[in-house]
């Protein structure tokens, strides 16, 4: 398959940034940690909502080296960028101020503080630190290489700090969460908790139906290969940027209509719907603006969808047959959606979705926050490479840059790799 991007194995990964760790701080790390990035099945633009979304956590990795130091400076190196930086914790400020950390370090400092900030490590308690970093998780790809990054920092302080948290599911929770205040607050990414719970909190062979209103998790069988299927991950190599203000404005209009709907968030508003107690053409008529009405559409339907998949998921001949076509259709449904509705979508997503669907796949859909990144194609398992081919035949013609490929199935979460 052309542009296949693989996936380390775990002792690939452990070598690279020891390698790394070594040739920049002459030292041995404590121990090397990884967390995964994450594809959403389906559930987009809902988390910030309070709804409900299905990610998986993927194969491809960010792994970091992290060694305990004395006194309150990280020093960070990255094989993805290049040069040696150094960020106080005592001066970890939040984006958008005078003293705010630049670049990708803010997401690895932002985590230190928030560990803190929330109460999960006492102020001032952390070590300092030097962390070297190495990923497979393509950057830019809209498949939460920020989160990976994030929550591998996570466990690995979790770990050298002696918290205890990552050890059950309520404490990956709470680390979760510092997880998402760092993005949100340091590094000024205004998204919401799903990257970060896919990649602390997923299971091996399911993918995780997240509540996003309580945080509860479910962890629902999605064993693709057992059904012959596949699901491939299109990379279009579009720029894919969430603090460009695009996404931010999705969020604030999601959250002005709930407040004019009486709501806490647009999740009240599926539910209501869901139990007969109003109709989506009842809401839509009690908001005057278009665009709140749009927004609302997408949320209100695509938390119906997530429900609709995971319903078939649980028959278990729901990726089989006739059964097959039903449950592809919420993907379909998925992108339309969010081309029309939310307008999150770009002409590559819109191009690597048609293209799939005409070369066979069942459904097909753009992931993540959109405005460029990847797209995702169920298809038969041995109609990957020729949907792929298609793809990127369709992209050759439109004078595209060539896309990038990679096979997506359910993996574990963030933890410790090595001794």
């Amino acid at each position: 398959m052309s542009r296949l991007l693989p996936a380390w194995s775990d002792d690939d990964g452990a070598a690279r940034v020891r390698a790394l760790f070594a040739e920049s701080f002459a030292a041995e790390p404590d121990g090397v940690w990884a967390a995964p990035g994450r594809v959403n099945v389906i559930g987009e633009h809902t988390d910030y909502n309070g709804g409900l979304c299905l990610p998986i956590a993927l194969p491809h990795r960010t792994f970091v080296a992290l060694r305990a130091r004395p006194g309150r400076t990280a020093r960070l190196v990255s094989a993805q960028q290049p040069g040696l930086r150094e960020v106080d914790l005592d001066a970890v400020a939040p984006a958008g101020t005078a003293d705010a950390v630049q670049g990708w370090p803010a997401y690895a400092a932002g985590v230190a503080w928030a560990l803190e900030r929330d109460g999960l490590a006492p102020a001032g308690s952390l070590p300092g630190f030097d962390i070297a970093v190495d990923s497979c998780v393509p950057h830019g790809a809209g498949l939460s290489s920020s989160a990976a990054l994030e929550c591998a920092i996570a466990v690995a302080l979790d770990d050298v700090a002696h918290l205890g948290l990552a050890a059950d599911d309520a404490g990956r929770a709470r680390l979760a969460a510092a997880c998402v205040r760092a993005e949100n607050e340091i590094a000024g990414a205004p998204t919401g908790g799903m990257d970060q719970a896919a990649s602390l909190r997923a299971r091996a062979g399911h993918a995780l139906l997240l509540d996003c209103r309580d945080g509860s998790v479910e962890h629902v069988r999605l064993d693709l290969n057992a059904a012959g299927l596949a699901l491939l991950v299109i990379d279009t190599r579009a720029p894919h940027r969430l603090v460009d203000g695009q996404y931010a404005r999705r969020r604030a209009v999601c959250e002005d209509a709930a407040r004019v709907l009486g709501v806490a968030s647009l999740r009240e508003v599926a539910d209501a719907i869901m139990a007969g107690e109003t109709t989506p053409d009842d809401v839509l008529a009690r908001l005057s603006d278009e665009e709140q009405r749009r927004r609302v559409r997408h949320v209100e339907s695509e938390i119906e969808r997530v429900r609709f998949f995971v319903a078939r998921l649980r028959d278990p001949n729901a990726l089989r047959g006739w059964s097959l076509d039903k449950s592809a259709w919420a993907l379909d449904a998925s992108h339309e959606s969010l081309r029309e509705d939310y307008e999150v979508s770009s002409p590559e997503l819109d191009l690597a979705v048609s293209a799939a669907r005409a070369a066979g796949a069942h459904g097909a859909r753009m992931t993540g926050g959109g405005f460029g990144g990847s797209a995702i194609a169920l298809v038969d398992a041995e109609r990957a490479e020729p949907v792929a081919v298609a793809v990127q035949e369709a992209f050759a013609g439109a004078g595209l840059r060539p896309p990038a490929f990679l096979l997506a199935d359910a993996h574990g979460p963030a933890g410790r790799v090595d001794g």
